[in-house]
């Protein structure tokens, strides 16, 4: 039986990147004069791509919102020229990843961060090896959860069954859209109690994965 190809999201999934998001929102809001936000703030506003964030950003310090699209690009040059500083895998990811590639997984990234600080980061946390195909949150006019950018990255797949991982309300979304399984990472960014949360399977520990993809009627 042919392996499902695994879709993963990356911010909240694979890598905790919110402090490097946050290190570059502090760095914009500097340069306007406004004071740094606390780390859980500004990681309650990842999800949506850097565009939502920063203007989630300007209305809740009470900015113009006529400056966002110089404060977006002000804050994604601030991310790019530093996007994995602080930036790390979630435990197990590495071993995970090695192990689902030797099984015969084809594997892709399918997340609203836009694709160059996404490829910089997989670069840099030695991960771009791993995934055939990157859809961002620019590759296309629309974000997750709207299905098209998932359903761009199977169609770049070739086709065939697909198992979406993520860890998000975003997610959940995309998946049901697409109607694609889902299996809902519990150590990330998500706001709503997983109870709440549409998904197929779930797991908090990278380690378990495998074995709880193999639960999974697809596999």
């Amino acid at each position: 039986m042919k392996r499902p190809h695994l879709v993963f999201d990356l911010d909240g999934t694979l890598v905790d990147s919110a402090p490097d998001i946050h290190a570059a929102v502090a760095r914009m809001l500097a340069e306007e004069g406004q004071a740094a936000l606390d780390l859980a703030t500004v990681t309650s506003f990842v999800g949506n791509g850097l565009p939502k964030l920063v203007e989630r950003v300007i209305a809740h310090v009470g900015m113009d919102m006529a400056q966002h699209p110089r404060l977006t690009k002000a804050t994604l040059d601030h991310y790019n020229a530093a996007s994995s500083d602080l930036t790390r895998p979630y435990p197990g990811v590495v071993a995970v990843l090695s192990e689902l590639q030797a099984a015969g997984h084809v594997m892709a990234i399918c997340t609203n961060k836009p694709v160059a600080p996404a490829r910089a980061i997989l670069r840099d946390l030695g991960l771009q090896g791993f995934f055939s195909v990157v859809i961002g949150g620019d590759s296309l006019p629309v974000t997750k959860p709207d299905p098209a950018p998932l359903h761009a990255c199977i169609a770049a797949l070739g086709g065939g069954p697909v198992i979406y991982i993520g860890d998000s309300e975003v997610d959940a979304a995309t998946a049901a859209a697409a109607g694609v399984p889902f299996a809902l990472f519990t150590e990330g960014y998500r706001k709503t109690p997983v109870a709440d949360l549409p998904h197929d399977v779930a797991f908090s520990d990278f380690h378990a994965l495998s074995a709880v993809l193999a639960d999974m009627r697809l596999v």
